[in-house]
C-alpha cells in the first residue's frame, strides 16, 4: 500500500535533514516510488480479478503435442470488447504450429525449410487472434469464434471464456521434454494487461457428459494476466458530472479531464457536433484506430456519467443516472457501470438496468454493478442523438445515515467498463441550501408589539 507523507512527517523530515544523508533521502523516495508502482494493477473493488490462460496438453503427436488453450475472464466487471483479444508468446525452443482450430496467427513467418506439409506458423513469437462468428463448423471448437470478445464474469458468465486448439511440432513429446512458452502478452484490444510466467499445475480433469468417466490432460500450465488502467491509456476515459433538485448548480466534469481541445495546433483532436461536415469527418476517420474520436467538450472524455439527485420522499429518495457516449469511433456493447455509495445496501428498485451487489469488503454492501437489459439498452451507440442510456434508482432511507448534507447523496466512485472515472472535487458538489428554521414567535408577543406601536403612534400624533 502506498504511504502518503503527512504534513507533520514532512515537517519532521525537513526539520531534521541534518541527521540524514542525501543518499538516505534518495533511497526513501525510490522505495516510495516502487511501492506506488507495485499497486498500479490492484483493483480494490475486484482484488482477485484476472484473466487466467490455461494451456492443456490433451494428446501427444510424433513430434509434439495437441493443446487446448482457454482464457477465463475472472474479472467481475471488466470485459474484452471488439475488436477482441490478441495473445502472444515466445517459444522456448524451435517449435512450430502445424495447425489451429478456433483461432489463427496473424503471420505465418518463414517456413521455407519445410517441404511438403507447410506449418500454419513458423514464427518464434507468434501472435494469435480469435476467429470471427460464422466460421465453418469444421474450424471451430467450443468457446471459440466470437471475434475475440470475452464478457465479464458477473455480467455474462456463459461467455466469459474463449478457447482455441493448437497442434505444436518440433517440441517435446513427454512431460519431461516439453518446454513451456514464455513472455506471454495479452492485448484486449490495446495494452493494459501484464502476464506472469507460465506455471505448471495439476492436469485439468474432464468429466464426460454422462458423468460416469473422468479423463485428464497430459500436462497443464497456467498464465495469469492482470489489468492496469495506467498501462491501458495515459489519460482517463470517463468522467462524472453531478446535479440535484435542491440546487440549481450543475457540476460539470472537471475541465481537461481526458485532454484539452487543441484543434488549432493539432487539427482533428475532436469533432464539433455543430459542424456541417460532421458526417464526412466521422466517415473519414480511421475506424481501425483504438484512439477515441471525441466530440469537442470541456472535458474531452469519451464517456460521461451524470448522477442527478432527482426526488425526495418521506421514506425514499430517487436518483437518475445517464451515461453519454462522446466517442464517434466506438459503440459500447455489453457496457457496465460500477458505483460505490453507502446507501446501496438499501437499493429498493432500479428501472431499465440490471443490478448485482458487489461485496469486496465482505459484510459492507456499498458497491453495485449496473448494466443494460439485453436487446433493450445493453448497446451504447456512438456519439450522437442515440448515444446515451439512462435509468433511475430508488433508495430507502436509513435514518441513522441518510442526509443531503456535505455531498452524501453523491457516489464515492464510479467505474465504466472497468475504468475508474474522474469525479469533480468535493468542494464543487451541489450544496444543500441553508434551511435553518426561523425562530417561532408567540402570538402574544406579536399582539403586544403591535399594541405598543399603536400607543406610541397615538402619543406622538
Amino acid at each position: 500500500m502506498t504511504h502518503r507523507i503527512s504534513q507533520q512527517e514532512m515537517g519532521f523530515c525537513f526539520g531534521s535533514i541534518s541527521k540524514f544523508t542525501t543518499f538516505t533521502i534518495l533511497v526513501v523516495f525510490l522505495v516510495s516510488s516502487f511501492s506506488f508502482t507495485s499497486t498500479d494493477a490492484y483493483d480494490s473493488l475486484d482484488p482477485t480479478g484476472n484473466i487466467t490462460i490455461k494451456w492443456d496438453v490433451i494428446s501427444w503427436t510424433p513430434d509434439g503435442y495437441v493443446a487446448v488453450v482457454t482464457m477465463f475472464n475472472f474479472q467481475q466487471y471488466r470485459h474484452i470488447q471488439a475488436p477482441g483479444w490478441t495473445l502472444g508468446w515466445t517459444w522456448a525452443k524451435k517449435e512450430v504450429i502445424w495447425a489451429m482450430m478456433g483461432a489463427q496467427t496473424t503471420e505465418q513467418g518463414d517456413c521455407s525449410k519445410f517441404k511438403g506439409n507447410i506449418p500454419h506458423c513458423c514464427k518464434k513469437d507468434p501472435t494469435v487472434v480469435d476467429l470471427l462468428p460464422g466460421t465453418p463448423y469444421n474450424q471451430q471448437i467450443a468457446n471459440c469464434c466470437k471475434g475475440g470478445v470475452i464478457n465479464s464474469w458477473v455480467q455474462d458468465p456463459d461467455n466469459a471464456a474463449s478457447s482455441f486448439q493448437v497442434s505444436v511440432g518440433a517440441a517435446g513429446t513427454t512431460n519431461k521434454t516439453v518446454r513451456v512458452p514464455k513472455n506471454f502478452t495479452l492485448r484486449a484490444p490495446g495494452p493494459g494487461y501484464t502476464c506472469g510466467p507460465a506455471k505448471i499445475v495439476k492436469p485439468t480433469k474432464y468429466i464426460t457428459q454422462d458423468g460416469r468417466r473422468v479423463t485428464q490432460a497430459m500436462m497443464t500450465w497456467n498464465v495469469t494476466c492482470t489489468y492496469s488502467q495506467f498501462l491501458a491509456q495515459k489519460t482517463p476515459t470517463c468522467c462524472v458530472s453531478l446535479s440535484s433538485f435542491y440546487n440549481d448548480t450543475i457540476v460539470p466534469c472537471p475541465t481537461c479531464t481526458c485532454g484539452c481541445q487543441n484543434n488549432k495546433t493539432q487539427p482533428g483532436s475532436c469533432v464539433n457536433p455543430e459542424s456541417p461536415y460532421l458526417q464526412s469527418v466521422v466517415a473519414g476517420a480511421n475506424k481501425n484506430s483504438y484512439a477515441p474520436l471525441v466530440q469537442c467538450t470541456s472535458h474531452m472524455c469519451p464517456i460521461r456519467v451524470h448522477w442527478h439527485v432527482k426526488l425526495n420522499y418521506k421514506d425514499y429518495w430517487r436518483v437518475k443516472v445517464t451515461i453519454t457516449n462522446f466517442n464517434y469511433r466506438m459503440n459500447y456493447t455489453q457496457w457496465n457501470l460500477v458505483v460505490q455509495h453507502p446507501n446501496l445496501d438499501n437499493l429498493t428498485q432500479i428501472f431499465s438496468f440490471k443490478y448485482k451487489p458487489l461485496t469486496p469488503y465482505a459484510s459492507i454492501n456499498d458497491t453495485a454493478m449496473l448494466w443494460g437489459v439485453k436487446f433493450y439498452n445493453d448497446f451504447l451507440n456512438q456519439a450522437g442523438p442515440l448515444g446515451n442510456v439512462q435509468s433511475e434508482l430508488l433508495f430507502r432511507k436509513d435514518a441513522s445515515t441518510f442526509t443531503f448534507e456535505k455531498g452524501w447523496a453523491f457516489p464515492r466512485r464510479i467505474y465504466f467498463n472497468g475504468d475508474n472515472c474522474v469525479m469533480p472535487p468535493p468542494d464543487a458538489y451541489p450544496y444543500l441550501p441553508n434551511t435553518s428554521p426561523r425562530p417561532d414567535i408567540p402570538l402574544l408577543t406579536l399582539v403586544s408589539t403591535l399594541l405598543l406601536s399603536l400607543a406610541f403612534a397615538y402619543a406622538y400624533a
